[in-house]
């Protein structure tokens, strides 16, 4: 086989395309030999090996279509685990985590995308201590990825009765789930438990322990999956998190040795970074990095994200987020 064509022949996606193209080669250099045995057949031999030729060309085409869309589905995977956590603001955080998980949740099923819970963790009166999705869609990491990030309300409480306005806060954090990972994971560094998932009570309790928790020792990352019916795909879907983690976590360090000359990436926004602050009394949603503002909060919490996302979408230069209050 052509040596160049090898890549193509280990990829699974242009295997057969790459077969195609050797034994093309292999006709090419039949048709020569024949050619330069005998003197007669050698226009007749020229045509057949313009034809040959395009041929290759074609399947050659074709077999870079397919890298080129690969590589853009790496770069932007189609599918990716979304976390809310509450942050500063006990009950109130809580509630607000919940919100957020809520409209991601109804813009992704506007966008046609499908999500699953991955594991929840409520509290008593229904807000999120913490939460994770999978969401997998067409360009759902494109559209999400600058979601990454603490995003702060400010309202009076209902349970508040001065009319005093509370300001809390919950971070989002957008993993890709990318098929070609680079990053290795050596068995020995993980710490795996299993244990019963949560239920409402009576026939909901899961009586088999299928809820996965792995901990990757030498990071101290924890994940977990609940959601499966199976110990076996929770484990799955945890390792799968884990994974995108730790890619993240080393495109975050690695980003960091470059941010004086990356300013306008915020692909890989650190979670601690303030984004958004949602002032609810004034009816408006502030996006720090980009300094724009929308209003209609109530719809935006209702899933109408487009007018945000197209924004981060359309912007060039993001700045870090302040931490003044509106």
């Amino acid at each position: 086989m052509n040596p160049d064509i090898q890549k193509y022949k280990d990829n699974p996606k242009t295997a057969y395309l790459a077969s195609v193209y050797d034994d093309l080669d292999k006709q090419v250099a039949e048709v020569s030999e024949m050619a330069g045995s005998d003197p007669e057949m050698q226009k007749l031999a020229e045509d057949e090996l313009k034809q040959l030729e395009d041929q290759k060309a074609g399947v050659r085409a074709q077999m870079n279509e397919i890298i080129e869309a690969e590589r853009k589905e790496d770069e932007f995977p189609n599918e990716i685990i979304l976390e809310v956590r509450a942050g500063a603001g006990g009950d109130e955080a809580a509630l607000f985590a919940r919100e957020l998980a809520d409209m991601y949740r109804k813009y992704a099923d506007m966008q046609g995308w499908g999500v699953k819970i991955v594991d929840e963790s409520e509290t008593s009166i229904g807000g999120y201590k913490e939460a994770s999705f999978e969401i997998r869609g067409q360009d759902v990491y494109k559209l999400l990825r600058f979601e990454t990030g603490v995003h702060r309300v400010q309202r009076v409480p209902a349970t508040e009765k001065s009319g005093r306005v509370h300001t809390s806060t919950a971070s989002v954090a957008i993993l890709p789930v990318r098929k070609h990972s680079k990053v290795e994971i050596n068995p020995t560094d993980l710490e795996i438990e299993f244990s019963r998932s949560g239920g409402a009570g009576g026939q909901n309790v899961n009586k088999v322990e299928t809820a996965v928790r792995i901990i990757h020792k030498p990071t101290g990352i924890d994940v977990r999956s609940t959601a499966e019916r199976s110990q076996l795909k929770n484990r799955e879907k945890a390792m799968s998190i884990l994974t995108a983690k730790l890619q993240l976590k080393q495109e975050e360090e690695e980003a960091a040795k470059y941010a004086g000359e990356r300013k306008s990436q915020v692909g890989t926004a650190a979670r601690s970074e303030k984004i958004r602050t949602y002032n609810i009394l004034q009816d408006r949603i502030t996006d720090h990095r980009i300094k724009t503002s929308w209003h209609n909060i109530e719809k935006i919490f209702q899933g109408y994200m487009d007018p945000i996302i197209e924004a981060l979408q359309n912007a060039t230069d993001f700045s870090s987020g302040d931490d003044s209050d509106e």
